[in-house]
């Protein structure tokens, strides 16, 4: 049998990959860019490249027009993100975060779905600042955007600790080893004096080279029974086999993602494969040696095609795996079994090993801020001020205030009750399994909205949830503004992606456990019908559903929509 030769597609590079090799690794014309105080924006190629920096310049696109009107240039502001390995903070960090959200951007943080806190309304003048402050707390805005390896997801949730406490160390090493190497963020930003001679002499970039990925890449570890972190939507999943309370080693799980274009058949949603197993101490290895595949196989030339889920499908899965062992110099073991039973939060009280207790905090589209009836951001600073455990962010967008004593309980339960914060126990199921982007008015690829429509048409949708009886009964639901899949909507078992002002389309039939991907139902449809179509569907899945039978199982089990199994038939 004649082996098959790899190559990367044929095509002039796209015009992002032209921007990095003249970035003299990431600088471009960043320094001189944010000292012009003539404008509040900054030249286009500078934008691709803050990316890698942690931030995407954006408008108001609520003022867009208006501003227009009055010759007036779009109303400039950037996103910065924080990156947080498997999401953990300490207090005194936390209360660094909220006092920037508060002075510098918008009066908010966003928790992602990616366990990053996100800082919107940023000016331009206010940046260096702010991310000299992220940096002084230990911090980094570094590479939470870009086409390099991103923040590195793990559980956070607490009620397997001692595997936890391994597989958060193996998250935060991963993402840290992964960093690039380019000192432009530090001169840039930080202050720090170039070195003399060449760029290429003074700092080599030795996983990513000089134009880096062809497009991001991201990197999530599971702990099964959960599968908060959505194992499958990654490029590298790994997913954690404990044998006897011991952690084991990963399998490994390549070409997830959850991006597509509307009516582009060659673009869609992918759930990673299963590829093999090994050892904790080999796990580095495997992530670096899979990000040189895609670094040397992905495609330059189309950028909506570059993800390595593309890659994976045009060289053939096997093909990678032979590719990846090559590499590595020895063979995948094979994969371990597992069982997952959800992708979503478990909420409340829970006491761990060491006698230390977590309560996770149910945070509606991971909005933290304070709001007239819920004075959330102000009572999480005031527990942050008295707390000695940590901060962890979930990969739903929720907050767990973990590792608290016995004697601090007792103080932090007081002040919860005083603000009101709370595990959204009131809320009906579906809305704590609910997930939505930002969209507008600040993302520039929304078409929708999204962050700030679901909790009203969950209200809507929660009438009809309790006409049928149906208000404890887990489904997961997301919205996004646009098909790009920040929310992982693909995964959800009900979704709704945005398609123009107020439309959306709506898929359904994903597993509630994150393994299987949901398949469209409608098209192009408004409230009105989006209820419409509820109110018959959840009205046939309360009276004839089987017993602990999850809604997207069931509407494959009635033939509503067909099963989506292996991931590449999401648009049949």
């Amino acid at each position: 049998m004649v082996k098959q030769i790899l190559t990367a597609p044929d095509g002039p590079p796209s015009d992002v990959e032209r921007i990095k090799i003249e970035s003299n690794n990431l600088r471009g014309t960043l320094k001189e860019v944010f000292l012009d105080r003539l404008t509040a924006g900054i030249p286009e190629d500078d934008n691709r490249l803050m990316k890698h920096h942690g931030s995407y310049m954006q408008d108001d696109r609520d003022l867009r027009n208006e501003r227009a009107k009055q010759k007036l240039e779009p109303a400039y502001q950037f996103m910065l993100r924080v990156r947080a390995p498997g999401g953990v903070v300490t207090p005194e960090q936390w209360l660094v975060l909220d006092d920037l959200s508060d002075r510098n951007a918008n009066g908010r943080i966003k928790l992602t779905t990616r366990q990053s806190f996100q800082f919107h309304g940023i000016l331009k003048w206010n940046m260096k600042d702010t991310i000299q402050e992220v940096h002084q707390s230990l911090l980094t805005t570094l590479a939470a955007c870009g086409d390099v390896n991103r923040n590195v997801m793990c559980n956070p949730n607490p009620y397997q600790s001692e595997v936890h406490a391994e597989v958060y160390e193996w998250a935060s090493y991963l993402s840290e080893y992964l960093l690039p190497r380019t000192k432009a963020y530090h001169e840039i930003w930080l202050d720090e004096e170039k070195v003399a001679g060449t760029p290429e002499i003074d700092e080599e970039e030795p996983l990513y080279g000089r134009t880096y990925l062809p497009r991001k890449f991201k990197i999530g570890i599971a702990v099964p029974p959960s599968n908060d972190i959505d194992v499958f939507s990654q490029d590298l999943g790994l997913i954690a086999i404990v044998e006897d309370g011991k952690l084991i080693g990963f399998n490994i799980a390549i070409g997830g993602g959850m991006g597509m274009t509307h009516g582009d058949k060659l673009t869609y949603p992918q759930i990673a494969k299963v590829i093999g197993f090994c050892t904790p101490d080999k796990i580095v290895e495997v992530a670096e040696k899979t990000i040189t595949i895609q670094r040397d196989y992905g495609n330059r030339s189309i950028r909506k095609n570059a993800r390595f889920k593309y890659t994976v499908d045009r060289l053939g899965l096997e093909n990678v795996k032979e590719e990846l062992e090559n590499r590595l110099g020895w063979k995948l073991e094979e994969a371990k079994s597992y069982h997952f039973e959800h992708n979503g939060d478990r909420y409340g009280w829970v006491k761990g090993v060491g006698g230390k207790w977590h309560f996770t905090l149910f945070v509606e589209n991971g909005r933290v801020g304070d709001f007239d009836d819920y004075k959330l951001k102000t009572g999480l600073r005031e527990i942050a001020k008295i707390h000695t455990g940590d901060f962890r962010l979930t990969p739903n967008q929720n907050l767990v205030i973990s590792n608290v004593s016995s004697q601090k309980k007792k103080q932090i339960v007081e002040m919860m009750e005083q603000y009101g914060l709370t595990d959204g126990e009131h809320h009906s199921a579906l809305r704590r399994n609910s997930m939505a982007c930002v969209a507008l008015p600040t993302c520039g690829l929304a078409f929708a909205e999204s962050e700030r429509y679901l909790p009203g048409l969950l209200s809507k949708i929660e009438e009809i949830i309790d006409e049928n009886g149906l208000r404890d009964q887990e489904i997961t639901i997301r919205m996004t503004g646009c098909p790009n899949g920040c929310a992982r909507p693909a995964l959800a078992e009900i979704a709704f992606m945005g398609k123009a002002v107020g439309k959306y389309n709506m898929y359904l039939g994903a597993a509630f456990d994150g393994s299987r991907l949901n398949k469209m139902y409608r098209e192009n449809i408004g409230e009105e019908e989006i209820l419409s179509e509820l109110r018959v569907l959840l009205s046939r899945y309360a009276k004839e559903r089987l017993e602990g039978e999850h809604f997207g199982d069931f509407v494959i089990r009635a033939e509503i929509v067909k099963a989506s199994t292996d991931g590449t038939n999401f648009h049949d």
